[in-house]
């Protein structure tokens, strides 16, 4: 390896936000020894290509089809030359020279195991799944079904981190997501059973139960446009309560089966309740 970070963007029908991603990597990355590594996953857009002459530095790489974030993300992935990897949605930006901080953080931490940041959307508002607990009966049936948000650490979305804090927990958002490549590699990377959604909360798990810790760094933030790139239709639904189901059936379904019944029917009820919205 002789870079000491690649960033990883998989696009998807949205070329004006990656080229503002981009161009605030090229304006916040000076002074690191970095490279980006663009995979666009068949984009019906074809505008992307673009961009090509306007960052001759970024690594472009056409997929032919697509075949979800997870595997595109791993396809990219297996061409990175840096010690670490930041897995780095489209629709962001970076708001500041700190990406030697957080890198000089991560090194000083034995078993480190991923790191995220404090997202904020274009109004300002802080976007509480940039630190959140590990999916359980509890918090999952809070998430689903209420809007009531308790101040301890097992809620969904661990509102007991202040969100300019700094603090060890068990999930980050797969916006921004850094990990060394020797430990991604090593636990086999993003599941490609995921398409799309899910899948950086398996990994944040998989992560932890190979003894590795996960944090959330608050002092640094990024503008995150939310699903700019999703329509929220029936296919989004499927995929989304889908990915759901493949965590806790690999998680839960074995291990602990009350749960597992008690999740499921509650899956199954929201998305028929977000399906009858839709009509």
């Amino acid at each position: 390896m002789n870079k000491k970070l690649s960033i990883i963007i998989v696009n998807y029908n949205v070329t004006q936000l990656l080229r503002n991603c981009l161009l605030s990597i090229q304006k916040y990355c000076e002074g690191i020894d970095y490279e980006v590594i663009v995979i666009d996953n068949k984009s019906t857009d074809s505008s992307w290509g673009d961009l090509i002459p306007e960052f001759p530095e970024v690594h472009f790489i056409a997929s032919e089809k697509n075949e979800g974030f997870s595997k595109a993300n791993n396809r990219a992935i297996e061409t990175a030359a840096g010690e670490y990897l930041l897995i780095l949605n489209p629709d962001t930006e970076l708001e500041g020279f700190y990406l030697n901080e957080i890198l000089n953080f991560a090194d000083s931490k034995t078993n480190f195991g991923c790191l995220g940041v404090r997202m904020h959307d274009a109004n300002g508002n802080f976007l509480p799944e940039s630190k959140r607990s590990v999916p359980d009966m509890i918090n999952s049936f809070e998430k689903l079904f209420t809007n009531f948000k308790k101040k301890n650490s097992k809620s969904y979305y661990r509102n007991d981190v202040d969100e300019y804090g700094v603090a060890e927990v068990e999930v980050i958002t797969g916006a921004f997501f850094l990990v060394k490549k020797e430990v991604y590699e090593k636990v086999g990377g993003l599941d490609e059973r995921y398409f799309m959604y899910g899948e950086d909360i398996d990994l944040c798990y998989t992560l932890l139960n190979n003894n590795y810790k996960n944090y959330y760094y608050g002092k640094a933030s990024i503008l995150h446009h939310k699903g700019e790139s999703t329509v929220k239709d029936e296919l989004y639904l499927e995929r989304f309560y889908g990915a759901m189901q493949i965590f806790i059936d690999k998680y839960y379904k074995v291990n602990k089966p009350l749960q597992y019944s008690f999740m499921k029917a509650g899956l199954r009820l929201r998305h028929k309740i977000e399906k009858i919205k839709l009509k």
